[in-house]
């Protein structure tokens, strides 16, 4: 029988979620949520892009689609510039009894000592009240940085260090909200953005270290973090706006989980919006970007992740696959006991059902 699930948000990582959740028998859509006023009123299939309709139409209201009573919603709504509103977005939906997962706020990947307790305990508290549960997950917070590092993890004799890396450029990534008033691109380097404010670094992907040593079994002494802006050279455009001369043009950060003062887990991000840009830097293993974990360690290992689609660009398969992680663990969730759950916790998902031949 086809689980009822309900769609929270239809943007660059909705919509491939919602067309998922259209064509897959193994899901019935029950509502779609939306942010915008000029979205409400439209059929699913037209929001997910497909030539279909549905007969389910999209609405501004969070309890009309709660109404429709689905076992699980997928939220994918933007969540980095309105933490508390999705924050409380989770509590309601989890206390009505059903299920999440979505791909944001990446910190819930692995909330604990990444969060303060006030901001987890009424997730757990109304998952608890409900009986339901919540997985947040991605590509990056992802398995690109949590499933691929323990598999490869659990080949070793011994570990020293683990590095996931994502080597991207970005400049084909629409969204200016995220790409300007985010990550501060296109912005003078006096200015201070809101991920490089201090400690957000390690909020956003502390998830990430913290949830690799859990699987490592190890405490960390401490999270650190570090960051590089290079300025653009010249003026030139990207997918989400003009990015001027003199202006931030790429980035590269690292949040490190130290143990005894060495880094024992790092999550590191290289980003470009031009492949030209800070030759120097670590470079993709196919143009545009790719992902990277190395462990060091015996046996030691380099695994390089190259995304590609026959529908767009690197970054457009980067979407598609955050959306399938989730959408694909549905099952897995809902049989789940209730409360946050991990990647550590769920079974391997292992795309059942997906095969669609040649």
């Amino acid at each position: 029988m086809a689980i009822k699930v309900a769609a929270i948000g239809t943007g660059n990582v909705g919509r491939h979620a919602l067309s998922q959740l259209i064509t897959d028998p193994a899901y019935e859509l029950t509502g779609v949520w939306v942010s915008s006023a000029a979205k409400a009123g439209q059929d699913a299939g037209t929001l997910a892009g497909l030539d279909v309709t549905t007969g389910v139409i999209a609405t501004n209201d969070l309890g009309d689609v709660l109404a429709t009573e689905p076992e699980c919603v997928v939220y994918t709504a933007m969540a980095d510039n309105r933490l508390p509103e999705a924050l409380e977005d989770y509590r309601r939906i989890l206390a009505a009894g059903v299920n999440v997962v979505g791909s944001a706020a990446v910190f819930l990947q692995y909330p604990w000592q990444v969060l303060p307790v006030e901001l987890i305990s009424p997730i757990e508290e109304a998952a608890r009240a409900g009986s339901s549960s919540i997985f947040i997950n991605g590509i990056d917070p992802g398995f690109a940085n949590d499933l691929l590092p323990l598999a490869l993890a659990g080949t070793c004799q011994s570990i020293e260090q683990i590095r996931c890396m994502e080597i991207v450029d970005y400049a084909t990534y629409d969204s200016p909200t995220v790409m300007f008033d985010v990550m501060g691109f296109g912005k003078s380097l006096d200015e201070l953005p809101m991920l490089l404010q201090p400690g957000v670094l390690s909020l956003a992907w502390g998830s990430v270290v913290r949830q690799l040593a859990a699987g490592l079994g190890i405490e960390l002494d401490e999270v650190t973090e570090t960051h590089v802006r290079v300025p653009a050279p010249e003026d030139f455009d990207i997918a989400s706006g003009h990015i001027p001369k003199g202006s931030t043009a790429a980035m590269r950060f690292e949040v490190r989980g130290m143990v005894k003062g060495h880094p024992a887990v790092v999550l590191e991000h290289v980003t470009r919006l031009r492949d030209d840009l800070c030759p120097e830097w670590p470079q993709p293993a196919q143009e545009g970007g790719s992902y990277r974990v190395e462990v060091t360690g015996e046996p030691s290992y380099a695994l390089d992740l190259c995304l590609s689609s026959r529908k767009g660009d690197h970054n457009h398969a980067g979407l598609v696959a955050t959306a399938a992680r989730v959408v694909n663990a549905i099952p897995a969730v809902v049989a789940a006991p209730a409360g946050i759950v991990t990647t550590l916790d769920l079974p391997l998902i292992t795309g059942k059902g997906l095969y669609a031949g040649a």
